[in-house]
């Protein structure tokens, strides 16, 4: 059914020109026109030519002042009119005596005012006729008159809103802002709602409302909503898919990549505990926001939505934080509302499971990563030196295997040469929390109940330099990320011993030929990753031999890491895209050419030429405390005295351009807690971190200090045994990854 509105400024400056003008309209000799019945019959319809002349004529003398504009005929009346058997569709329909008569009064005031009345669908593009042109059209005249709308539709009082009947009548029925009668379906539009002020009129002949408007039975009732249908379900790779207004098929080349991202609508939302990971994706993406539960820039960020109801849950662990998120009502209606209909929206995130993924089906969301069962396979430390192993990816000298007791652990050991200094991790674990140190029996037996009776990696303990390597293995191959180190285990920052920290890069993390035989390492394990049916994001953990300066593989983590922060921002992702641009790439549905040994070999050269550094800030002392002041998020500065103060708020960290600079991201604020392993904060810079010695660099040590005396707190006691207070969880959610 077509509609019609026009601004209501038009409106109110018609209606009140018809009532001027009718009222220095002269005394008419003659009696009024009565006024049509409410039910006309279709006899009545379909008038003679000469008495719709007639009727015409006396009712442009008539003396009653005009009630409405020269407004369109509304919905109701079309829809009476379509269906009496005498009308055949007129093209345009002869208006009643009684609004012939207010044309006629009105024709002065309201000639480029007047809405242009709703037609059939046969009309092209009719024109309101004036009481004058229906007198002495006999062409016009000739047409068989609709029957009129009930009384109750066509007597109303003159509204100045430019709403359409049939619109108001729809509007009344659901009110605005009101939820789809089924969760997933789509959003109720603009069509249902009545037309703002200043709206711009629907030209004729265009299309019903779509999703959200109610349909409208003949005479005006509205009848029951009907479900709106769920977005289509599309698969990742459902073969060529026209991009934007061009109609390509296919990206082939990096400045089409670009311009892609720029302007592909397509939501993506980043969920997880805070926006860390992907900060500053948006810059790229057009589409790409972020759903958190801590809201460090207190909804000033426009891109980054938080629900306001967040009833005390004790999170353990980074999947259950996720979980929550997606359940939560306010965060569907902020994806419904986001999400354009039929478009399933995309989701992202670091950590999720088998929960994750029933919850993604149920509404309808693409979680676009790898299946929780093959990321869970391959995030096992022993299957990942399996599958390095079989194409001859070096590891640090190893055993696989299961232990009873400690003489069982030294005779295997020594079987193997592995010596008594040894490293120890089971099958899974996050940021250093299942990886132990093993030089005697007493430090065995702390740690028995832990690695005995499962299947452990048993390693030499080598001098090394940690590297983090992310990488996106794409249908084109492995596209490699920038080298850095990694911060770990240092007290000032973490509770756990070798616990992951933080990450670094500048130019001399590796020298040349290190750096390109890490390269070659990664390449290698993505394209075997593969064969296992993997696709995307990656990052690999290697170990640089600093006696020897052999290049070994430490452990693979399939899935996004607290590395991304800093791969987004360097001088090969200004260059062409962030790495997790591929990603978004390969799950778009789009098909793509990319060089990919091209690519390896421009960002390997200008990773050596940018230095970034970021740490994430623990709470390393066995107290809690409830936040009484916590620094805010933005950029800081050291100051003239050498002090770091807070210069202003900011969303990311990108236009930092020196080290005397930070960002500091806040997760925990106050009103929180915090404990022994909980993340206070992340510190993003362009300074250098660890000092040559292996230690942190006395500027880290300050800028850690810095932010740690900004916090104000209240301490809480703890009852022994006791593993929560009301307000904050046991234990703390994984950093490395969320």
């Amino acid at each position: 059914m077509a509609r019609q509105t026009s601004p209501q400024s038009a409106s109110e400056n018609t209606t009140t020109a018809t009532a001027k003008t009718a009222a220095k309209q002269p005394a008419a000799k003659k009696p009024a026109a009565k006024k049509p019945a409410a039910k006309a019959t279709t006899t009545r319809a379909a008038a003679t030519k000469t008495t719709a002349t007639k009727t015409a004529a006396k009712t442009a003398t008539a003396k009653k002042p005009a009630a409405k504009t020269a407004a369109a005929p509304t919905a109701a009346t079309k829809t009476t009119a379509a269906r009496k058997p005498a009308a055949r569709k007129p093209a345009v329909q002869a208006p009643s005596a009684k609004t012939a008569a207010a044309q006629s009064a009105a024709k002065p005031a309201t000639t480029k005012s007047a809405a242009k009345p709703a037609t059939t669908k046969t009309a092209e593009k009719p024109t309101a006729p004036s009481a004058a042109t229906t007198a002495a059209s006999p062409t016009t005249a000739a047409q068989p008159a609709p029957a009129p709308a009930p009384a109750e539709v066509t007597s109303t009082a003159p509204v100045p809103s430019a709403v359409p009947d049939a619109t108001k009548q729809a509007a009344s029925s659901v009110p605005a802002g009101s939820a789809p009668a089924e969760f997933g379906s789509a959003p109720v539009k603009s069509g249902s709602a009545p037309a703002k002020s200043g709206s711009a009129p629907a030209k004729s002949g265009s299309a019903p409302a779509k999703s959200g408007a109610m349909p409208v039975a003949d005479g005006g009732s509205s009848k029951k909503p009907r479900r709106a249908a769920r977005r289509a379900r599309k698969a990742p790779n459902t073969g060529p898919a026209s991009i934007g207004r061009s109609g390509f098929t296919k990206l082939k080349n990096m400045s089409e990549i670009r311009h892609y991202m720029r302007t592909d609508e397509t939501p993506v939302f980043f969920v997880g505990a805070t926006a860390f990971n992907l900060l500053g994706l948006d810059r790229w993406v057009r589409g790409f926001s972020y759903i958190t539960y801590y809201d460090s820039w207190d909804g000033t960020h426009p891109r980054v939505f938080t629900p306001s109801e967040k009833p005390y849950v004790e999170f353990d662990s980074g999947e259950s934080v996720n979980n929550w998120l997606l359940r939560n009502h306010e965060v569907r209606a902020h994806i419904e509302r986001r999400t354009p209909p039929g478009t399933r929206p995309k989701i992202v995130m670091v950590f999720f499971n088998e929960e994750t993924e029933r919850i993604c089906d149920e509404l309808d969301y693409e979680l676009i990563l790898p299946s929780h069962a093959l990321r869970e396979r391959l995030d096992s430390k022993i299957v990942t030196t399996q599958i390095a192993d079989s194409v001859g990816v070096p590891s640090v000298p190893n055993i696989l295997t299961t232990v009873e007791d400690w003489d069982d652990l030294e005779k295997q050991t020594d079987k193997a040469g592995l010596g008594q200094d040894l490293v120890i991790q089971t099958a899974y674990g996050d940021s250093g929390k299942t990886t132990y140190f093993v030089t005697s029996e007493a430090e065995f037996a702390v740690i028995k109940d832990e690695i005995t009776g499962v299947e452990i990696k048993i390693m030499k303990r080598i001098n090394n330099r940690p590297i983090a390597i992310e990488a996106v293995l794409t249908r084109h191959g492995t596209v490699v990320g920038p080298c850095m180190t990694e911060i770990t285990g240092h007290t000032e920052l973490t509770p756990y011993r070798g616990g992951w920290a933080g990450n670094e890069m500048f130019p001399m993390v590796l020298d040349d030929d290190s750096r390109h035989e890490a390269i070659k390492l990664v390449r290698r394990l993505g394209d075997r990753l593969s064969k296992e049916g993997y696709r995307g994001f990656f990052e690999v953990d290697v170990l640089l031999d600093t006696d020897t300066g052999d290049v070994y593989l430490g452990e693979l983590n399939p899935r996004v890491s607290g590395a991304s922060a800093v791969t987004n921002v360097t001088a090969g992702a200004y260059a062409d895209v962030p790495l997790f641009a591929f990603h978004l790439l390969e799950y778009s549905g789009i098909d793509f050419e990319i060089d990919v040994d091209e690519i390896n070999r421009r960002w390997e050269e200008l990773a050596s030429e940018d230095e970034w550094s970021n740490m994430v800030i623990k709470h390393t002392a066995d107290t809690v405390e409830r936040i009484d002041v916590a620094p805010k998020t933005g950029r800081y500065v050291i100051d003239h005295f050498g002090n770091l103060v807070y210069s202003h708020g900011d969303l990311d960290w990108h236009l930092l351009t020196n080290d005397n600079e930070a960002f500091f991201l806040r997760i925990y604020q106050e009103g929180d807690y915090r404990w022994k392993g909980a993340d206070l904060g992340i510190l993003v810079t362009k300074a250098h971190l660890e000092a040559g010695h292996g230690g942190l660099s006395l500027h880290a040590k300050y800028l850690i200090d810095a932010i740690r005396g900004m916090y104000r707190v209240t301490p809480v006691k703890v009852s022994d045994g006791e593993e929560a207070v009301d307000g904050f969880p046991s234990k703390a959610v994984p950093s490395k990854g969320n």
